[in-house]
């Protein structure tokens, strides 16, 4: 048994929750990788170990089954001081026109697996009186999203569910942060129907800053950490701009 403190890190197989996981290493977090491809994981994970010296492990399943937070808590055989919800995916496409079990998916994985995860980790780390939990959002829970409804809405979720969290944990010394990015060249473009068209603008940036960036500002007890200065003047906008006028022009961007 090490006394490195543990990381649990969902999405694990590559883009931002990949990076996230060599964060921990490299901030001294013994890491087990979660996502469904066991292939990726455990190169990554024979990566990590190899790169950080420190012990990566992997656990493959799929965080639409609502059977599999449970599933992997209970695979862990030590305390959790870190969980890391970096899993999700969006749809771009009319929700009227979206497929019911893709949009039922991605409910299941970006708001109740996050969910659940949370709820079973976190009140250990109240008793312990350290730990934490950091969930990536995206710019796109500040608003709304037209042609990416439920996506939009699903981050809203994290957002504030995870603001709500820092207050409430604030006192037993445990951190809860929201990491929100703006568009990041990974393979979510490719399963949402995005493409490539939003990712070659002012506001991306590469997974390995992003998760530096939300790495540090957890460590650091941010609440909220939006990496770069277009994306923070970004989150701005319903700040200054009508709500309608807003959604029709991001509608009009989501609109591919």
């Amino acid at each position: 048994m090490t006394d490195r403190p543990l990381a649990l890190i969902t999405g694990a197989s590559g883009g931002i929750g990949l990076d996230l996981a060599r964060c921990a290493a490299a901030d001294g977090y013994d890491v087990v990788l979660t996502a469904r491809r066991k292939d990726a994981l455990e190169a990554a994970a024979g990566e990590i170990a190899s790169r950080y010296r420190v012990s990566a492990s992997v656990i493959a399943d799929d965080l639409t089954d609502p059977a599999a937070p449970a599933r992997i808590v209970a695979g862990i055989d030590r305390p959790i001081d870190v969980l890391v919800n970096n899993a999700g995916f969006g749809v771009w496409e009319s929700f009227a026109e979206s497929d019911p079990t893709e949009i039922d998916d991605m409910v299941r994985v970006n708001v109740a697996a996050l969910t659940t995860l949370t709820r079973l980790v976190l009140p250990a780390m109240i008793e312990r009186g350290r730990g934490g939990v950091l969930n990536v959002a995206s710019v796109a829970g500040f608003m709304s999203g037209p042609h990416a409804a439920t996506y939009y809405a699903t981050k809203n979720y994290v957002l504030a569910l995870s603001e709500a969290l820092a207050h409430e944990v604030a006192s037993a010394g445990v951190t809860v942060s929201a990491l929100c990015p703006g568009p990041v060249a990974t393979g979510f473009q490719n399963r949402s129907g995005q493409g490539d068209s939003l990712v070659k603008g002012p506001m991306t940036m590469d997974a390995a800053s992003v998760a530096r960036i939300g790495w540090s500002g957890f460590r650091s007890g941010k609440r909220v950490i939006v990496p770069g200065v277009a994306n923070k003047i970004f989150t701005q906008l319903p700040r200054i701009a009508p709500r309608r006028l807003l959604s029709h022009a991001i509608g009009r961007v989501q609109d591919i």
